[in-house]
């Protein structure tokens, strides 16, 4: 009997890859016998028509090869055989798929090679690697899924394997698995010293955020701002969470504006749109002075155009609303001899928006003593006013005394800023 060399091409889908066929030899029996268990036995019956297979596929003359490998398939009978058959098929089909024709032909011999004994283990690992490839080209994600795991097992290596699954398993409506499974990913990544790519964090953020899955949506925003706490990132961020339309979150006008006053914070604002409405939105909460701030911020830097009807309208009114309220240390007075706090709150919100810290933090301070107020806002607020005037410790205190929802996700917001405020 002749022996066949135990080897399968040098690379899948590569295109002339072969089989490669032992010279015949006339072979001492204790030479057969050392090389045994690297060698393949056939039967004169495919020894012959693979040989010449082998030599057809060599030149990629597909219509000599083809009933030469459908005569070897039918003559295999034992796994040696049958493997070297399968691999015979699989180089046949993938110099046909090289010329134009599909994948479909590659299937059944790629699984009859994973299946196969005589297959060595690495060789296993890429032809499952393959039909995974296959699957997923056609959008079989749980195929795919199989294969790339079975892939993986077996010890194929490849570094974007794990995203491939990732992404299939989202795709396949397992977002919460594709999640687990990439925020593992990264970890492992951000643990050996690599930053993963932008693109991996807002990937899952919009999977997430489609699937409706809003606390693993935030959970993805976070991670992604501790990576990349860009002053865009931020402002992208938090429009995204709670200030466009349709954002993840659902929040008031006064709770956004805890959200531009953080952009603010952070120099993050990012055009006249955002100075304008944020102006418009604390004039209409009755805090002119923070209007007026935020307005002389915008034109300082460039963003609001000297012409702009709307921001030199509201400055106006700004101006005017701010003489009719007078000295507000008169209200200031009254507001620690109140019965309740909602005075003392309101003043303070005024010398929050002037960026008058010490007072706005002593009065918040004071309607949570008084009482009679909102504590989660005035918490907030007073978080905001302590992470102003450089006390994070005290802000961290406050903005962690917020409890419900949004009032406690914008908080969380504040200290993640806290933790990693924006950079240029």
């Amino acid at each position: 009997m002749k022996m066949l060399s135990n080897a399968v091409m040098a690379a899948l889908l590569a295109g002339g890859a072969t089989v490669a066929l032992a010279q015949p030899a006339l072979a001492q029996k204790k030479d057969e016998k050392k090389d045994q268990g690297a060698q393949l036995k056939l039967s004169n019956e495919v020894r012959g028509p693979a040989a010449q297979a082998q030599t057809a596929l060599a030149a990629k003359d597909v219509n000599t090869a083809t009933p030469l490998v459908a005569q070897v398939e039918a003559a295999a009978k034992t796994d040696d055989e049958k493997y070297i058959a399968a691999a015979l098929r699989l180089n046949l089909e993938a110099i046909k798929m090289d010329s134009g024709g599909g994948s479909a032909g590659l299937t059944a011999p790629l699984d009859a090679l994973i299946a196969s004994p005589r297959t060595p283990q690495a060789d296993k690992a890429r032809y499952a690697y393959q039909r995974g490839v296959i699957a997923a080209n056609a959008k079989d994600p749980a195929g795919a899924s199989r294969f790339f795991e079975q892939a993986q097992q077996l010890g194929y290596n490849d570094p974007n394997l794990p995203l491939q699954l990732v992404k299939l398993k989202m795709d396949s409506g397992d977002v919460a698995g594709g999640s687990a499974a990439l925020a593992k990913m990264v970890d492992q990544q951000v643990a050996a010293g690599t930053k993963p790519s932008e693109d991996i964090y807002k990937y899952a953020i919009a999977k997430n955020n489609q699937a409706k899955n809003n606390a693993e949506t935030v959970a993805w925003m976070r991670r992604y701002l501790a990576a990349y706490p860009t002053k865009k990132n931020w402002r992208d961020m938090l429009t995204f969470w709670g200030i466009q339309t349709q954002a993840v979150a659902t929040l008031d006008k006064n709770q956004k504006v805890d959200l531009f006053r953080l952009l603010r914070t952070g120099k993050a604002l990012a055009d006249q749109y955002d100075y304008e409405i944020y102006a418009q939105w604390t004039f209409d909460q009755g805090l002119p002075w923070e209007s007026k701030a935020v307005l002389t911020e915008g034109k300082a830097a460039g963003k609001i155009p000297a012409d702009s009807a709307n921001a030199n309208s509201l400055l106006a009114a700004s101006n005017k609303s701010i003489s009719n309220e007078g000295s507000m240390a008169a209200v200031e007075a009254r507001a620690q001899k109140a019965a309740d706090g909602k005075l003392a709150a309101s003043t303070a919100d005024a010398y929050l928006g002037t960026g008058e810290w010490a007072k706005s933090v002593a009065l918040y301070r004071t309607a949570l003593q008084k009482g009679g107020v909102d504590a989660n806002t005035v918490n907030t607020r007073l978080g905001i006013a302590l992470a102003n005037s450089g006390d994070a410790a005290g802000a961290k205190t406050a903005f962690q005394a917020v409890q419900g929802s949004p009032r406690a996700d914008i908080a969380a917001w504040w200290i993640e800023f806290l933790d990693h405020p924006p950079q240029a």
